[in-house]
């Protein structure tokens, strides 16, 4: 079923920006920062590829989930949105535990000055 594994990326990501939105952790605590590392980090990712791909470490595996489209040669689509996946993901993982371990701090602040 082509075009499967592009669906569960765009699922997994909207499920990601749901709890972003809901928590305001990355890209909805401040939009233009967020952008500016997804798209530093995707192209770290990119570049990473590109590097590996050239050195025949990395290649398109044949998949019938996958589209078939491909951005350059062993480079699919798909890669390019679980690069954008991962970075999200990694950032609100690294926010959300930012943002629970100030919270605790705050209420151990509180426990000892009582």
């Amino acid at each position: 079923m082509p075009g499967l594994y592009l669906a569960a990326i765009a699922v997994s990501e909207l499920g990601m920006l749901l709890i972003d939105r809901r928590w305001r952790l990355y890209l909805w605590a401040d939009a233009r920062r967020a952008l500016r590392v997804q798209v530093v980090g995707v192209g770290m990712f990119l570049v990473w590829d590109a590097v590996c791909i050239a050195l025949g470490i990395f290649m398109r595996g044949p998949g019938p989930w996958q589209t078939g489209l491909l951005l350059a040669p062993e480079l699919p689509v798909e890669e390019l949105a679980f690069l954008w996946f991962l970075c999200h993901f990694s950032m609100v993982v690294f926010t959300g535990i930012e943002r629970v371990l100030a919270a605790r701090g705050e209420r151990a602040g509180r426990q000892v000055h009582r």
